[in-house]
């Protein structure tokens, strides 16, 4: 049902933008349709009727099929959230802790980054870059 509703939508779509792009222009924009002549099957205002009503018709089936896919979306299955997945209990997981039962510190890095190396605090006589010179 779902897969015949959307190649119709896709149908109704390509219509769409067929229609709009035959019409004429005003303002001498994307008008593809046909002179105002005589000598046409239609006369320009004609054409131009029945080209409106199409539009219409196409849009208001357009809006019609795309209102039935969400609401035939929307009924694909239960509602689902992140906050009804959560366990009733507690929702995080415990943190490692030493045998006494104490959570254990996390190893310190140093300088370098190297695991289990504490921070070098600076020489007495280092004041870092020298500044240059004038």
């Amino acid at each position: 049902m779902t897969t015949v509703l959307l190649v119709v939508h896709a149908f109704i779509a390509l219509a769409l933008v067929v229609t709009v792009l035959l019409q004429r222009s005003e303002g001498g924009a994307l008008g593809i349709g046909g002179g105002g002549g005589m000598s046409g099957f239609l006369t320009g205002r004609a054409t131009a009727n029945i080209l409106t009503r199409a539009t219409a018709v196409l849009a208001a089936l357009f809006f019609i099929t795309s209102i039935a896919l969400a609401i035939i979306a929307g009924q694909g299955g239960k509602s689902r959230s992140i906050i009804d997945d959560q366990p009733a209990g507690g929702t995080t997981a415990p943190l490692p802790s030493d045998p006494a039962g104490l959570p254990m510190a996390l190893p310190a890095t140093g300088p370098i980054g190297a695991p289990g190396a504490a921070p070098v605090a600076p020489a007495a006589g280092d004041q870092g870059p020298a500044a240059p010179s004038r």
